[in-house]
């Protein structure tokens, strides 16, 4: 099942509010969330912020950004207590983070703050019931030992400088998981995960997944991984639908050697390296392909046995004269 992304509104700097409009945005289902670049914005305007976080649920939320040359004050957080959604985004630095633990009503939280001050800002207890959260460590090492004692968290997107990964293994009820610049560490955790249906690595550096057992997850997306070149276990994936390689200049092939009845949809995208692509007769229920920017040759590829659902191909080596070539093709073939 892909996981379904709300439209985000953003309201920038506001001297006013339109509350009609915000809650018709809200009501079609999209994020609205209310943001600050500088403390000369805030005015007195946080605490009517603070009045519709109230009333309204996670989908309504506020942000603070750049403040260049500031470091962001957390106290300020305190003129927000009812906040459920809030984005401390691309900030250099932040002081008195401690202000967190007073947001009682948090469900989702991201963190992107540059020079993070507190490696161990998720032990605060506030935290522990959150919904949803985003964080990322470039300076410090984010103790992630604290997510032990973590037990309504559903979706995490974590990176940068981390230590005790593994813990993670302790979020039952996680559904999705992004790990970012998260380099070599062992993924043996991911097996205790029994409710996943959502994997991204994306950055930093490993060469396979192959810790990973089998197990449900619906979705597998691996971006720019420095030195990745093995994905022999992908069968070990039977509950896959979707599957997205993007940018992995060493992988050199990819084999479905077992049946995979659940894949729908296969994209690749910019591994140069890659030459061969086989078994594409055992994923039956195969419906969308897109090879791009690979070393496969087309005419090998293309003559071998597809499944029968297959509908929508798309092949591009980004060379003009052959694409157009292999456009008339597919479409000759029926292809989408």
């Amino acid at each position: 099942m892909r996981k379904i992304w709300k439209k985000r509104i953003l309201i920038n700097n506001p001297a006013t509010l339109d509350r009609i409009q915000m809650e018709q945005d809200l009501r079609e289902g999209n994020q609205v969330i209310v943001q600050f670049s500088h403390p000369e914005f805030y005015g007195s305007i946080l605490e009517e912020v603070d009045e519709l976080c109230a009333r309204w649920d996670e989908n309504f939320g506020v942000r603070f950004y750049a403040h260049y040359s500031l470091s962001f004050d957390c106290h300020t957080l305190l003129r927000v207590p009812n906040v459920k959604m809030l984005h401390l985004d691309s900030l250099t630095q932040a002081h008195r983070t401690d202000a967190l633990d007073h947001l009682e009503h948090l469900r989702s939280l991201s963190i992107g703050i540059y020079e993070l001050e507190n490696p161990e800002i998720l032990g605060l207890d506030t935290l522990r019931t959150l919904n949803k959260l985003t964080i990322m460590s470039d300076k410090k090492m984010l103790n992630l030992q604290h997510f032990k004692e973590y037990s309504d968290l559903e979706e995490l997107h974590v990176g940068g400088k981390v230590k005790n990964l593994d813990a993670i293994g302790h979020l039952e009820d996680l559904n999705y998981l992004a790990l970012h610049s998260v380099s070599k560490l062992p993924l043996h955790f991911v097996n205790r995960l029994r409710k996943l249906e959502h994997l991204r690595i994306l950055l930093g550096g490993r060469e396979h997944i192959q810790e990973i057992e089998e197990n449900t997850i619906g979705n597998l997306e691996i971006t720019r991984v420095r030195g990745f070149h093995d994905l022999s276990n992908i069968t070990a994936f039977q509950g896959l639908n979707r599957l997205v390689i993007e940018d992995q200049i060493q992988l050199q092939e990819i084999s479905f050697d077992q049946e995979m009845k659940a894949l729908e949809e296969l994209s690749i995208r910019n591994c140069k390296g890659l030459t061969r692509l086989a078994g594409m007769d055992q994923l039956p229920s195969l419906n969308t392909l897109r090879i791009l920017g690979t070393a496969i040759d087309y005419d090998s590829f293309i003559h071998q046995k597809l499944p029968g659902s297959l509908s929508s191909v798309e092949f591009a080596t980004f060379k003009s004269k052959a694409d157009r070539e292999i456009q008339q093709s597919l479409a000759a073939l029926g292809y989408q």
